[in-house]
């Protein structure tokens, strides 16, 4: 009798799990707003930017209906501008490589950096508000005294989702051949 009680409410609750994945799934059809993971494609874009002594480096976009918000990514090299006997080893030598010249605005720390690696390099990570309501990431990781720098510009509600994906991105063979063939390996 236990058992057969048993088993008729595992079948009621797989049935009610079937029936909300149907309900949900309709409402997907049906024009309701779905929460869906975004996969970026992300777009090598021009350097939309004005020479400056670290010269032009390469720019990527992601677009909204790919990434959930529009993302803008910069990166470029610093050669010879990387603390060589310990590399980007803290929020102090991250914001001395940063590109916040580039973005426009004030910035300000929205939480502690942490480590990053991105292909062979070591280096850091932290998140900054914009005065105008973006975000961003800066990235710096190094190769011996070469830095790499990067600067992601997206949504303010976004960076915490969003961050895996742009050092995901950075980790991509058209980033580390860029930046294989750009510091001379």
């Amino acid at each position: 009798m236990i058992r057969s009680r048993t088993i008729a409410i595992a079948f009621g609750a797989a049935g009610m799990i079937c029936a909300l994945a149907g309900s949900l799934w309709l409402a997907g059809r049906d024009g309701a707003a779905v929460v869906t993971t975004p996969h970026p494609v992300w777009t090598e874009v021009a350097w939309p930017f004005p020479i400056d002594e670290w010269g032009k480096g390469k720019a990527f976009s992601c677009r909204a209906a790919d990434c959930g918000t529009e993302v803008n990514i910069y990166v470029r090299a610093k050669i010879g501008f990387c603390n060589c006997t310990t590399g980007v080893a803290d929020d102090v030598e991250l914001e001395r490589l940063s590109d916040f010249d580039l973005v426009g605005g004030r910035v300000a720390a929205l939480n502690d950096g942490g480590p990053i690696a991105v292909g062979w390099m070591k280096g850091r990570s932290r998140a900054y508000g914009i005065s105008d309501s973006r975000s961003a990431l800066s990235v710096a990781f190094n190769s011996d005294c070469d830095a790499i720098v990067a600067t992601a510009v997206l949504g303010r509600d976004r960076r915490v989702e969003l961050e895996p994906q742009v050092i995901g991105f950075l980790n991509g063979n058209i980033v580390l051949q860029w930046a294989k063939t750009t510091l001379g390996l």
